[in-house]
């Protein structure tokens, strides 16, 4: 429930359970369907999204950043960069809430509802920030959860299937991403996915295969990557931990929007890039002797991205695929670890209210003839067996949860963490 000081009411709530007599009701996507009752409760008014802004002060930068994948380390790297040239900042994502170098609220939902993104932008504003960064998931798209807020810069990284069992057809995914950038706000948009459709009204591209406004013009891959950044007649080189071609894509794209953001030298901008360590659970070093690495990849092309990061050595992944959610993915998904792992441990990653060797049926089926496919429902069992069978020369990814403190199966939620699985089972020598 959030205090008004500006209002002929003392509170305003979306929950209409909340709804007293001092209360105004916020409507949104969700709760629409609970007008009536909040009328029942004696709210003192109905408010819809515009209404807000006569309460909360939104009056600051704020960048949205969307994309199957790429979203979260492209928001993170944007945040890192403007706090290392000196600027204060607010971003809010898959990992929580951040201000100012602060984690200020815990994960939930990749993008809050409509009145906790107003009442955090509000927050930043009051804490001194000079930019706001959000992920901005498809469903919060769809439900208009950032409704009536403007955009100083809207990011696009990329549109590969995802979230079938809520949209229906990639069709419906891709119009629903791209829906986000028909308007006129400044937009930067990768040129190099064929599926980002975009108003060409204010838009910047970034792209490593064809000329765009900010293009990589030389790069490294092996190992950590590195590169040249070019922007009209400037230049800029970077140097990052980071792993992977996708993370080109990622660095291009946080580069290129702190320079629209803040018009610093792109060889300042780039400077800072080195800075900065990665997201946990986002192709996360664990182990180094033997080397294991966890990773959010919960989609083929995901999976394919992180894969084929690591082409050149000898793979053992572990993954699943989550229950009550979208099927048809599962057989992709194991096409691509079937093309670049030499061993695979299929397993649980939220089973949710499904039957888990089913789910590890579906994923199987894309696996064809694999010669080195192992089931073991029981994820930190499968970990431990995977963990057994390194050899030396062997590098050990783990898929599909990155960062998650729990596992969901049926309805409950147990505590288990990719990472704390794999240091437990190391230190305890069970494998």
């Amino acid at each position: 429930m959030l205090y008004s000081a500006n209002a002929p009411y003392e509170f305003i709530t979306a929950d209409s359970r909340e709804v007293t007599e001092n209360t105004a009701f916020v409507v949104d996507w969700y709760s629409q369907r609970f007008i009536d009752d909040a009328k029942r409760r004696g709210a003192k008014g109905i408010l819809c999204a515009a209404d807000l802004k006569a309460h909360f002060d939104v009056d600051l930068p704020i960048v949205g950043v969307t994309g199957t994948n790429g979203k979260t380390t492209t928001a993170a790297l944007i945040y890192s960069i403007l706090l290392d040239l000196g600027y204060k900042a607010a971003m809010q994502g898959t990992r929580g809430f951040f201000v100012n170098g602060r984690k200020r609220g815990e994960k939930h939902l990749t993008t809050p509802m409509l009145l906790d993104n107003y009442a955090r932008i509000d927050q930043a504003k009051k804490e001194g920030c000079d930019f706001f960064i959000t992920e901005v998931s498809s469903h919060a798209i769809a439900q208009k959860r950032l409704e009536a807020i403007d955009f100083a810069l809207k990011v696009h990284t990329n549109i590969t299937g995802d979230h079938l069992d809520f949209h229906g057809s990639f069709e419906n995914y891709r119009g629903v991403k791209n829906s986000f950038f028909v308007d006129g706000a400044l937009k930067l948009v990768n040129k190099d996915d064929p599926n980002v459709r975009f108003n060409i009204q204010n838009a910047r591209t970034y792209a490593i295969g064809q000329s765009a406004t900010f293009t990589l013009e030389a790069y490294s891959k092996h190992g950590a990557v590195s590169g040249a950044i070019a922007f009209a007649e400037e230049r800029g080189v970077f140097h990052s931990a980071l792993i992977g071609y996708f993370n080109l894509y990622n660095i291009l794209a946080a580069a290129a929007a702190v320079k629209l953001l803040t018009n610093r030298p792109l060889k300042e901008i780039c400077g800072c890039i080195e800075n900065f360590g990665g997201v946990k659970g986002r192709m996360q070093i664990v182990s180094e002797k033997p080397l294991i690495i966890v990773d959010f990849a919960h989609t083929a092309d995901g999976i394919r991205q992180a894969l084929s990061a690591l082409a050149s050595n000898n793979l053992v992944v572990v993954f699943g695929a989550g229950g009550d959610r979208d099927r048809s993915k599962r057989p992709q998904m194991g096409r691509e670890a079937a093309r670049y792992a030499s061993r695979i441990f299929l397993t649980s990653d939220n089973p949710r209210s499904e039957e888990p060797l089913a789910i590890i049926n579906d994923i199987a089926a894309g696996c064809g003839d694999h010669d080195d496919l192992h089931i073991e429902p029981d994820r930190k069992k499968a970990i431990g067996k995977a963990i057994a069978s390194l050899n030396n020369d062997e590098i050990l990814i783990i898929l599909g949860k990155g960062d998650e403190t729990t596992q969901q199966i049926g309805d409950i939620l147990y505590p288990f963490s990719d990472e704390e699985c794999v240091l437990e089972l190391l230190k305890d020598r069970v494998c």
